[in-house]
């Protein structure tokens, strides 16, 4: 979900799948849309930055949803969150998962070990009460993605390795680590009053990694593109990886999504090779790993058809530890920022997906079938069966929602299409060919139950050109993002079409040029950029994750805001949570009754890239030691509960 903020290296390896068609960018149909219906509002909201606040102001302040004192901005060494809350670490990166786990011990870490450990940079987050629980908002299970590694952080000695490094001081040993945190955990989790604590030895517990037998489902399993030496039927793959954002589905499964494959490719693809072009439009190789040099699935030299066995969702049944994963290839291969789902009027499931890159799509995923809420078992493949589609937003304030079908439009035999697995394995491909809009890095897309709206996190796009804007959107080299919403036709998350809006453009409103629009109420510390996860809790709040704020860039550090989005206070945000210096938040999600907001710190530590005087962040040189602040123990990506002081939903 997320950029890997580790060097100008790891962004070009990112943005590698570059889109060259000439389909709008979604600054060219936001800047269309504003010079015809909202110049006047769009000056205006930027006339009112740095106003007194006025009784508009005062009397959406009164109303909020969101009455918690609000978190000064800042950065430094530790985690905070909003007056009344308690914020405790729940799991940390080495911590056991599964029974023998022994424990963490940076200086002599193993394969072995890392595999019944708490594996490393935690982003999705998912909780699933326990059928039977006493208390199901209190005890039940998480399911965490594992997204990436950072070795510089993560081994004694080492420092970073991709780049001018060449992996010089990496080793099988050392990858076969890496490959072990990677992944997912499941672990066991339960309120003993006010705090909440792993379960041990649950017969729960489980660990994926990068090697996790895996199999391939719907229509492009068995495709002759997925098959290699070691899996000649294309149907079965060794693990996942790079997993981002993800969702959880009414029949109690975990969406996890395979994000930035890329990265761990290396080699070069045969002159002639067929998948050249697939390979291409995905950025493959991303050559930011050493796997391909022990493990020869990951070499494209060598095995030209393995990327393609990458880039998916992926569901696991939580309650099963033996239960196999299933890459569900339905739902399209790209670079997943999650897959957030709602029930349709009809009772069939959407699916929402972001495709996290500049000048990339947002996906929408409906099935054939109706979901069975008395019959759990009755949705078990449920999702190898549907439309996906991508969309497109027009100047007018109108948007559609364009299938991804074979045979229908461009994508045919004509044009490279035999079948729909082609279409599905070279997705972006498609979506290309179908006029999708390109966007400014599409994260999290989240659907709100109770507004009937649908919120896209758009991260930013330091890439768009000022040609592609105009004074109503004055916003080249985009850095601090937006979020756009989208109202499906008659209410229903089915619908074909669609009416959109810009919620807020992101950044300081003090700096009239940055055009950001947030409302009038909002705060200095209020204000926020690179908006990246998003949760909707119980209540309809919107709750905002970033990724890319710093103290170099913005004067403070990544976290969680309150975003309203109705009534007088539409467009206020409001600061709850701030991570330490160096990393990232994620995973944010709520128990069903609000009264704890789980979130994933990822990377703390890292060099603030931002700031030239910073020094290269490493296992001896951190930028912080959070959590455990011991100079024995290097920075640990870890999970937080937060709570409310006392009892009670959490931001009130």
């Amino acid at each position: 979900m997320t950029a890997l903020n580790r060097s100008q290296e790891a962004e070009a390896a990112e943005d590698a799948g570059s889109n060259a068609s000439a389909n709008p960018t979604l600054g060219e149909v936001v800047a269309a849309r504003f010079h015809r219906r909202d110049l006047l509002r769009g000056a205006l909201a930027v006339g009112v930055i740095g106003a007194v606040v006025g009784p508009r102001a005062l009397a959406a302040a009164e109303a909020s949803p969101f009455p918690f004192r609000e978190l000064p901005a800042g950065s430094d060494e530790r985690h905070h969150v909003a007056e009344g809350h308690d914020a405790e670490v729940l799991i940390r990166w080495g911590d056991p998962v599964l029974p023998g786990a022994p424990p963490f011990d940076p200086h002599a870490q193993t394969p072995e070990a890392q595999a019944k450990q708490f594996g490393y940079n935690n982003d999705f987050l998912g909780y699933f009460p326990l059928p039977g629980a006493a208390d199901p908002a209190g005890h039940g299970l998480l399911a965490v993605n594992h997204e990436y590694t950072n070795e510089e952080l993560m081994f004694p000695g080492l420092g970073r390795q991709e780049g001018k490094a060449a992996f010089a001081g990496m080793s099988k040993h050392l990858v076969d680590i890496e490959m072990a945190a990677h992944g997912g955990s499941v672990i066991e989790v339960r309120r003993d009053g006010s705090r909440w604590r792993v379960v041990p030895d649950s017969a729960f517990a489980r660990r994926i990694t990068a090697t996790t037998p895996m199999t391939l489902t719907g229509p492009a399993a068995g495709s002759a593109r997925l098959r290699t030496a070691a899996d000649p039927d294309g149907r079965s793959v060794l693990g996942m990886i790079n997993n981002c954002a993800g969702g959880t589905t009414p029949w109690g499964t975990w969406l996890t999504c395979e994000e930035n494959i890329n990265y761990y490719f290396t080699g070069t693809l045969a002159a002639d090779s067929p998948e050249a072009r697939n390979h291409k439009r995905l950025g493959i190789p991303g050559n930011l790993y050493a796997w391909g040099r022990f493990h020869e699935r990951f070499d494209i030299g060598r095995e030209p058809n393995e990327p393609n066995r990458f880039g998916w969702v992926v569901e696991i049944d939580p309650f099963d530890p033996n239960a196999v994963p299933k890459k569900r290839t339905a739902m399209g291969r790209f670079k997943h920022e999650g897959a957030a789902g709602i029930l349709a009027r009809d009772g069939r499931y959407v699916v929402f997906q972001g495709d996290d890159e500049r000048f990339d799509y947002v996906y929408r995923f409906v099935t054939e079938a109706t979901v069975d809420l008395r019959d759990t078992a009755a949705n078990r493949d449920i999702l190898d069966r549907g439309t996906l589609s991508v969309a497109r937003f027009d100047a007018d304030g109108r948007g559609a929602w364009l299938p991804l079908v074979f045979g229908e439009g461009p994508l045919t035999p004509a044009n490279g299409f035999r079948d729909q697995a082609d279409v599905l394995i070279e997705t972006r491909r498609a979506a290309d060919l179908l006029g999708a809009t390109k966007m400014d890095r599409p994260e999290d897309v989240e659907a709100n139950p109770k507004t009937g709206k649908v919120y896209v996190m758009l991260t930013n796009n330091s890439r768009r050109k000022a040609e592609q804007v105009d004074a109503a959107n004055p916003r080249p080299e985009n850095r601090f993002g937006h979020i756009v919403e989208i109202g499906p036709d008659a209410g229903d998350f089915a619908a074909p079409a669609f009416a959109w809006e810009v919620l807020v453009r992101c950044g300081d409103p003090a700096v009239a040029a940055v055009g950001a629009t947030f409302s009038s109420a909002t705060t200095q510390d209020g204000w926020f950029g690179m908006p990246d996860n998003c949760a909707v809790d119980s209540q309809g709040r919107l709750w905002v994750a970033t990724d890319g704020n710093s103290a170099a860039r913005t004067g403070r550090a990544d976290g969680i805001w309150a975003m309203e989005t109705e009534g007088a206070g539409r467009g206020t945000a409001k600061h709850f949570f701030q991570v330490p210096t160096g990393a990232e938040m994620c995973g944010p999600y709520f128990t069903p009754d609000d009264t704890t907001f789980f979130v994933a710190v990822q990377h703390p530590g890292e060099a603030d890239e931002e700031d030239p005087k910073a020094e290269p962040a490493t296992f001896e040189k951190p930028a912080t030691r959070w959590p455990d602040f011991d100079a024995n123990l290097p920075p640990r990506p870890a999970v937080v509960a937060i709570t409310k002081r006392g009892g009670g939903r959490v931001g009130t």
